[in-house]
């Protein structure tokens, strides 16, 4: 527990050394005021989360009182043990579980706090490839001498796991949501040629009357259609790029003007709307509504190559 006045929330308390948790995690490097080398082994330094330190009304160089779960048998009872720390540091992850819910301190502090000596509650590891996690959760597990006592492996796949299986599943939905939005948009190219064709039946019906050959009727609309659905493709590809890279700020200036706040942290865990544009998925987007273009092209080509010239100069 934490508090401040009459402030009292809870939170986690982590011991870290400063140096590896400077070169091995990020939140070093989310600090939004103070510094991690300010957590020196008996300065009795907090650093505490945005939100947190909000909710307790803190700020760098207030005293935060931390309350342990542990306590002391004494002739009146089970006295918790308390320590006055300082804050010297403010940190914003973007994920509220840890600005809401986490506080650093250095190990030793934290040591001495917990009354623990040289041991330590658990070890956390950092991959330079944090999708190896779960292969490497096992590895560990079974190289660890368990030797009599508990020990539990976790990584950060199974932290959140239905959190991390709901994006999978929008992800899916998504993909067949935009192939549909492409078919779409591939029939009303089929219209609009459709619609071309029949507005020109009658210069067809004069190309034809001039040595004209279906197959150079057909090739003329092909290529018409696939340079509508090649530059359709190209301006979406670069509009919804551009959206992309700037959708955090676009949904900022949204909330800003409505006055709501779309996000909301406490609900869904996390503040911003955190986008990466991957080539290989743009490519693969453009790639299909590219060839749906090509297709829908083929039967209005096919129906401009039919034309009878005598039957479209019938009434003219």
């Amino acid at each position: 527990m934490l508090a401040t006045g009459e402030r009292l929330t809870g939170a986690q308390l982590r011991g870290v050394d400063p140096q590896a948790e400077a070169s091995t995690t990020g939140l070093a490097q989310r600090l939004t005021e103070g510094s991690i080398a300010s957590l020196t082994p008996g300065s009795y330094h907090v650093v505490l989360g945005d939100a947190l330190a909000e909710e307790l009304g803190a700020k760098p160089g207030d005293q935060v009182v931390l309350i342990a779960p542990q306590g002391t048998a004494t002739p009146t009872g089970i006295e918790p043990r308390m320590r006055r720390f300082e804050v010297s540091g403010i940190f914003r992850s973007g994920m509220y579980e840890f600005d809401r819910g986490l506080a650093l301190v250095h190990m030793a502090d934290a040591a001495m706090l917990y009354r623990m000596g040289d041991r330590v509650t658990g070890l956390r590891l950092a991959l330079e490839d944090p999708f190896l996690a779960p292969l490497m959760v096992r590895t560990v597990a079974r190289a660890i001498d368990y030797d009599g006592h508990g020990y539990y492996v976790n990584d950060w796949t199974h932290d959140h796991e239905n959190f991390f299986r709901t994006i999978e599943l929008t992800k899916s939905m998504m993909f067949f949501i935009l192939l549909i939005l492409v078919v779409v948009a591939a029939i009303n190219l089929v219209a609009t040629l459709v619609m071309i064709v029949k507005e020109k039946q009658t210069d067809i019906a004069i190309l034809r009357t001039i040595g004209a050959a279906p197959n150079n009727v057909l090739r003329i609309f092909l290529v018409q259609g696939a340079l509508i659905g090649l530059v359709g493709t190209v301006a979406g590809a670069l509009l919804g790029w551009l959206l992309a890279l700037n959708v955090t700020g676009i949904i900022h200036g949204v909330e800003s003007v409505l006055g709501i706040k779309f996000l909301d942290a406490s609900v869904y865990l996390m503040s911003d709307l955190p986008s990466e544009v991957r080539l290989g998925d743009v490519l693969q987007v453009a790639g299909v509504a590219l060839a749906l273009s090509a297709l829908a092209t083929i039967y209005p080509a096919w129906r401009a190559a039919r034309t009878l010239p005598a039957e479209a100069l019938r009434h003219e």
